[in-house]
């Protein structure tokens, strides 16, 4: 592990549209001390090609692959294992980040000893035209994250000096929230920077936008990653996740009027 280094986590599958602008978002940040940890989850487009032509030029730039598709969740961790850094900083690589986006969030956690943080970010289109934001809480406590995930992966980052090594569980989707618990678990807070420092980009037909495709993901979470029985993970979706999301939305339709 190298003091200071942030190890920036991307894996790609058939991103060739958008890499460039996710490698080039993190090749401008005012924070100089990082490696870009990239791994190909099997792609069949010039997504990897546009990676090595990067890894040519910047030698903080690593490509890596794997046999077979796997998800994001085990191509994350293939460059997690592979990582150097102290820190970890996660960008899917249809992302991008605001130039300061690394120099603040180390400064906060310098500023409160704390292990995890985060940010407010923008939302986008595919052309990359704003078309919202997603405003974060100062703080994120452990109780908080196990009702519904509270923090955009694509701002997260933690110091591994503070959380200790840490993996995301292998399913196919929802492993950001989980990590998130596990961290939290550890550190119990997180802290964010109520200013927006990253992109988020919303794709036609985005399986993150499938909300009741998500459902059997969340229950797996609470079943995985907190370790409850078949039984209580379905209570904790019926009885915590599902009643303060619907809560939450509720609140967004009322603060519209």
């Amino acid at each position: 592990m190298t003091d200071g280094l942030v190890s920036v986590i991307t894996s790609i599958y058939n991103s060739g549209e958008f890499i460039a602008q996710a490698i080039e978002s993190v090749q401008a940040q005012t924070y100089q001390n990082w490696e870009m940890v990239i791994t190909d989850d099997c792609s069949t487009d010039n997504g990897p090609e546009i990676v090595a032509e990067y890894a040519a030029r910047d030698p903080r730039i690593r490509l890596l692959s794997l046999p077979e598709n796997g998800g994001p969740g085990v191509s994350r961790n293939n460059s997690i294992k592979n990582a150097n850094g102290q820190y970890i900083a996660f960008l899917d690589s249809d992302d991008m980040w605001e130039p300061d986006k690394l120099e603040s969030q180390i400064a906060l956690m310098k500023k409160t000893g704390c292990g995890v943080v985060y940010s407010s970010y923008h939302i986008c289109d595919e052309d990359g035209n704003r078309t919202g934001a997603v405003i974060c809480k100062n703080r994120v406590r452990y109780w908080r994250i196990v009702c519904d995930n509270a923090i955009g992966f694509l701002t997260m980052m933690f110091d591994r000096k503070v959380t200790g090594d840490a993996l995301l569980p292998t399913i196919r989707k929802r492993q950001d929230w989980g990590l998130n618990i596990t961290l939290l678990k550890r550190c119990r807070t997180a802290y964010g920077v109520k200013r927006p420092l990253a992109y988020y980009r919303i794709r036609k037909g985005s399986v993150s936008r499938d909300k009741f495709g998500l459902i059997k993901y969340n229950v797996a979470i609470y079943r995985q990653v907190m370790g409850y029985s078949k039984i209580g993970s379905v209570l904790m979706f019926c009885c915590v996740f599902a009643p303060f999301y619907l809560g939450k939305k509720f609140l967004n339709v009322i603060k519209s009027f």
